[in-house]
């Protein structure tokens, strides 16, 4: 086969730019610091870039999740430590007015103190968490308690918020207001469970009426009614122990959640940078070959093209 000139221009031409071409990948890794730019560059390894992204971004989402449960819960114990710091103070003076040398005076002032205590708890009652109630079940908009320490609503044992912390993965967060307060007359015993959570229309909070009655008895000077408080109170503080727990064994368990996504971001983001980032002392010196391969083309290339029609006269 006859070699032209024009033949020897054109292979070239297009060697000069397969080197050219290859430098400029070596140059744009050098300048991004990653393997590849486009899928063409390495089809396998950005399919596997795509699934380590999506992995990333759910990661941080639980994340999110996890640390806005962990804030519910959080303010959900502060609620409670509350209620708990309110029911030692009410047993206190409900010791001390049980003391039989009490003036009338004296139990006028424990009976007002009773009543700021029973305030404070419908205060806490109705403690909100950005901007939504804590123990109002769904209706996170509504004040769990009426300014007289009655339900404003019924609730379900199934209005649990939720919160998803993994693939399968979630965590009832909320603690249904009745479960704390109780249900029915001070006078009872009644301890909420999830079970019987459902008030069926019944208005009054065990926890409110507790105070109420003692506010009542202290009012009477009633002796035997002041004595039976102690025992009411007491039986709220052992059911709000339980809740406390419960809300415990939970933020516990967040903990251990929100320890695992950081983990596992750490191990994901780390399978990213491994199968995206370039090895630049590996970059650098095939750039440096890639110019060398190009230089000399460019030479070889000048000695390919400077023969003209005037040095063949010659």
């Amino acid at each position: 086969m006859r070699i032209t000139n024009n033949m020897m221009v054109s292979t070239m031409m297009r060697n000069m730019n397969d080197n050219l071409e290859r430098m400029d990948k070596s140059q744009q890794q050098m300048a991004t610091g990653k393997r590849f730019q486009i899928p063409s560059d390495d089809p396998i390894g950005v399919s596997k870039s795509l699934r380590l992204h999506t992995d990333i971004a759910e990661l941080e989402q639980f994340k999110r999740n996890t640390d806005d449960a962990i804030s519910w819960l959080d303010i959900t114990e502060t609620a409670l430590s509350d209620i708990d710091d309110v029911l030692q103070r009410a047993r206190e003076l409900t010791v001390q007015a049980s003391n039989g040398t009490n003036t009338p005076e004296d139990r006028v002032k424990i009976k007002e103190e009773i009543t700021q205590l029973k305030e404070q708890l419908i205060n806490i009652g109705n403690r909100t968490y950005a901007g939504r109630y804590v123990f109002s079940g769904f209706k996170t908009d509504q004040e769990l308690l009426n300014e007289d320490g009655e339900y404003n609503f019924n609730l379900s044992q199934n209005e649990i918020i939720e919160y998803q912390v993994g693939v399968a993965d979630t965590l009832g967060v909320n603690v249904i207001g009745q479960k704390v307060f109780g249900i029915g007359d001070g006078s009872q015993s009644t301890v909420v469970t999830n079970e019987d959570v459902d008030v069926s229309g019944e208005k009054k909070a065990q926890m409110i009426d507790v105070f109420t009655q003692l506010e009542q008895a202290l009012d009477g000077n009633n002796d035997a009614e002041i004595n039976v408080s102690i025992e009411r109170i007491d039986n709220q503080l052992g059911n709000l122990l339980s809740v406390r727990a419960e809300v415990g064994a939970k933020m516990n368990r967040m903990e251990m959640t929100n320890n695992r996504l950081l983990d596992e971001n750490i191990n994901f983001t780390k399978l990213l940078a491994n199968n995206e980032d370039a090895d630049m002392a590996e970059t650098i010196m095939k750039l440096k070959q890639e110019e060398s391969v190009y230089n000399a083309s460019l030479s070889v290339g000048a000695r390919v093209i400077q023969p003209t029609l005037i040095d063949f006269i010659r």
